[in-house]
This record gives structure tokens, C-alpha cells and sequence, in this order.
């Protein structure tokens, strides 16, 4: 689970960054700020179950 999701994460990245200047390039740059939100956003949503499982692990070792 360590080298894969630094993996997602860069290729969510790559993807965002070429849709927001491909956008850019089109003269919609409102479009392209969204764009780069919904990547943003996607990556937290990725990141939120590994979170919470570092919470749940730090409540575990302090609960004994």
C-alpha cells in the first residue's frame, strides 16, 4: 500500500495538470480552476481511508 498510492497520487497530478493547461490554452480558465479543484478533491478522497486508519491505530496504542 506504500508505493502504489504515491503512484495515484502522481498520476491524478500529471492528469490534472494537463487538463488545466489544455483548458488554459482553450481560453476557459474558470473551467480549468474547477479542474484542478475536482483533482485536488479526488486525491483527499484517496488519502481519507488511510487517515483514519492512522487515527484509529495512534487511539489503539494509546487505549492499552
Amino acid at each position: 500500500m506504500g508505493i502504489e498510492i504515491i503512484f495515484k497520487i502522481a498520476a491524478v497530478g500529471i492528469l490534472t495538470a494537463i487538463v488545466n493547461q489544455v483548458l488554459k490554452y482553450a481560453g476557459k480558465d474558470e473551467i480549468a480552476t474547477l479542474a484542478t479543484l475536482a483533482g485536488v478533491i479526488i486525491v483527499l478522497f484517496m488519502l481519507i481511508d488511510m487517515i483514519s486508519q492512522l487515527f484509529e491505530s495512534v487511539k489503539i496504542l494509546f487505549s492499552l
